[in-house]
């Protein structure tokens, strides 16, 4: 039931969601936009539209006069349950400061995405935008089997499954002794819904397949597809290929041998040689083992013909994968969500990724530490991709790499419970106290860019400030 009471918590709400949306509409409001709204938060799984209330902070109550009466009330909502096909509920809370109309906005149905005149429609901050591909295949899915879950081999003996998984290599990364009996191997991998014992034999899911198989190629097609592929280009484009690999290890199994590779055929890192008098790669293992990982786990596996790529360049090194991330690439360093919970975890056991939102943490902090341009994370239309560069000097960075990589030791020093400073930034690109203010300006750029902002419970004098992510 909606009150007064929550109203006001409402009003409290730190920003607007992809279920609560306010608009003044103080004497109408459009209903092709009403529609659309409705279309974006039943797709979101539900929420509420709420008119008569200003729609930026602080957020004040103005009062609306739209649907004011029964009958226009009553009629708009029968055009919806037509157009639509959803009911929407509505209570009127009558305030000193005026009339507030509450739309409650039902879920869509299990396994349909909802579209006005063709346009299906999401929330993306305060804007509403065409659904994108992975969502829209994510809610066709809804009510039937996992993809990881399903067989990519049935009807197996106990020999042939243990032919087809590198068994050992589980055991060897849960760091548990291999049992004595074959049994005890199945047992162990059926207790871990990675087989099943059916009528005709044993099933391997994917999700054992993808994880334990010593050879991908002696699956389905499907399965064998997934397998991570990379390729190594002589220069920053992609002209001239000097190898092109396709892994054939199951990902756990094969992943210490994946990262071996790829940071073996990464260029050195000069810079850090001459300070710490040692050969050094250009890229981090730390970080490439975060990135391949993260690819791995958090790909879209509904996608069909796509796959993992690591991509190397002269100057800087791409790891993408299939699918849209879940959260926005500003809340990266801060924030986790997994596409696939169940991978997830297994792989968390088995050592090969980090405990949940640690992972980009740890690549950024290797950046810093290296002394290269700070990572960057670009969404395309069908797939994510982390951004990894060769070192570069400060002075050579272009104006959005250097803000880029404020925001992200802002982030990182506020996840580890410290602040930014100006000196702090200057430690972070190795500057010393004669760029001052160089470095200040950077910092302004950053606040005006909305990517952070002053802690106001530190002192007010510039010399000593302090900041905060925007989000903080």
């Amino acid at each position: 039931m909606i009150t007064l009471d929550t109203l006001n918590r409402w009003l409290l709400a730190p920003a607007e969601s992809e279920q609560l949306e306010f608009k003044e509409a103080k004497q109408q409001y459009d209903t092709t936009k009403l529609m659309r709204y409705c279309v974006a938060l039943a797709n979101e799984g539900g929420g509420h539209l709420v008119l008569g209330v200003s729609d930026k902070k602080p957020r004040r109550i103005v009062g609306s006069q739209a649907f004011a009466s029964a009958g226009h009330l009553n009629d708009l909502k029968a055009r919806i349950v037509a157009k639509l096909r959803i009911r929407v509920e509505s209570t009127e809370l009558l305030t000193p400061e005026g009339r507030v109309l509450v739309l409650q906005v039902l879920a869509r149905p299990l396994g349909q995405a909802l579209d006005y005149e063709g346009a299906y429609l999401m929330r993306a901050g305060e804007d509403l935008v065409p659904m994108t591909q992975d969502r829209l295949r994510s809610i066709f899915a809804e009510g039937q089997p996992d993809w990881l879950q399903q067989s990519a081999a049935h009807a197996l003996s106990a020999d042939k499954v243990v032919a087809l998984l590198d068994t050992q290599g589980f055991f060897d990364l849960l760091k548990q002794p291999y049992p004595t009996t074959r049994d005890g191997v199945l047992a162990k991998l059926s207790a871990e819904r990675l087989i099943e014992r059916l009528a005709d034999g044993w099933c391997i899911t994917r999700l054992a397949a993808l994880l334990l198989a010593k050879r991908l190629d002696a699956f389905p097609f499907e399965v064998a597809r997934k397998a991570a592929r990379v390729v190594i280009y002589d220069g920053a484009n992609k002209l001239v290929t000097r190898e092109d690999t396709t892994g054939q290890r199951g990902y756990a199994v094969g992943f210490a041998g994946l990262v071996d590779f790829v940071h073996s055929a990464a260029p050195q890192n000069r810079f850090i040689e001459q300070a710490v008098r040692e050969e050094m790669k250009m890229f981090p293992k730390q970080a490439l083992r975060e990135l391949i990982a993260n690819a791995l786990v958090h790909q879209d596996f509904s996608a069909t013909g796509a796959s993992v790529m690591i991509e190397m360049y002269t100057d800087r090194l791409e790891v993408s994968n299939p699918g849209l991330p879940p959260i926005s690439v500003d809340r990266f360093i801060d924030e986790y969500e997994s596409r696939n919970e169940r991978m997830a975890d297994l792989m968390r056991r088995l050592g090969i990724s980090e405990e949940k939102g640690s992972g980009v943490d740890k690549v950024v902090a290797a950046a810093e530490l290296y002394q290269l341009p700070a990572p960057d994370f670009r969404v395309g239309e069908l797939r994510t991709t982390a951004l990894l560069f060769a070192h570069q000097a400060f002075a050579d960075m272009s104006k959005r790499d250097r803000v880029r990589a404020c925001y992200q030791h802002c982030c990182l020093q506020y996840v580890g419970n410290r602040r930014m400073s100006n000196q702090s930034l200057r430690e972070r690109f190795r500057l010393d106290a004669s760029k001052t203010v160089a470095v200040s300006q950077l910092i302004a750029a950053a606040r005006s860019a909305g990517l952070i902002k002053a802690d106001e419970s530190e002192s007010g004098s510039t010399r000593y400030a302090r900041y905060l992510p925007f989000w903080a």
